[in-house]
């Protein structure tokens, strides 16, 4: 086990005070079936409210899952027991749905959907000389 400092533990605690008064604590989570999205209500008057499509862990999950969300850990954290998915609030809301590799490729699937008059003129040009060159083996 490792041993801690009484100074370790007080810059712990008072990082701890900062965040509870930071209000980025959920206060209520639910899932509303008609608009499809997760609404959670923070400690600090505000709401967040967001697709679970977006979300590495829950874009696949059937609603009746999605539905028994809990609110944990003095609000930092929304889990889903059918699931096995903790979620941290703070993340969330910082527009956080998933590991960095996750969210790398769903920015790189939306960046290589994207058409801009750069890449039609260079699809355009690819294209009047002969197209894609042939992968060699």
């Amino acid at each position: 086990m490792v041993k801690l400092t009484d100074m370790q533990i007080d810059a712990a605690e008072e990082r701890g005070r900062q965040v509870l008064a930071e209000g980025l604590r959920a206060r209520t989570a639910s899932f509303d079936a008609a608009s499809g999205r997760i609404v959670v209500e923070l400690e600090n008057g505000c709401a967040y409210v967001f697709p679970p499509a977006l979300v590495q862990y829950l874009h696949d999950a059937p609603a009746a899952d999605l539905g028994l969300v809990e609110v944990d850990g003095f609000g930092l954290n929304l889990h889903w027991p059918r699931l096995d998915v903790d979620l941290s609030v703070r993340a969330l809301v910082g527009g956080v749905f998933g590991t960095r590799r996750w969210m790398a490729s769903q920015f790189a699937r939306i960046g290589g959907s994207t058409t801009s008059p750069a890449k039609v003129r260079a699809a355009r040009e690819n294209g009047a000389k002969g197209g894609r060159p042939r992968k060699s083996a």
